[in-house]
């Protein structure tokens, strides 16, 4: 899995409720026709990522989608691919 492209929006809590900060990737991702997530429609990921006071983040929450119908796919990740896609938002969040 390769992410070739992405966006960042950081989300506004407008009731201030939720402590930190979050933000709203949307991933490109190019993986292999081998893979299980391969879909000739391409995929996306629309990723939460929640930012803590030290500046630290995790992922909330994320789904796959197929690029043209914006149809969520029922897949999960894998540990590592996991880790791959919070030390990708981790690293470009400020970029918003």
């Amino acid at each position: 899995m390769n992410i070739a492209a992405y966006t960042v929006e950081k989300l506004q809590d407008p009731f201030g409720i939720l402590t930190g900060d979050r933000y709203e990737f949307i991933l490109d991702l190019e993986v292999d026709e081998e893979d299980e997530l391969y879909t000739e429609k391409g995929l996306l990921m629309k990723v939460i990522f929640a930012v803590n006071d030290t500046g630290e983040g995790t992922v909330s929450v994320y789904h796959l989608m197929e690029q043209e119908t914006n149809a969520v796919l029922d897949f999960e990740l894998e540990e590592e691919e996991e880790m791959m896609v919070k030390a990708f938002c981790q690293k470009h969040y400020r970029e918003e």
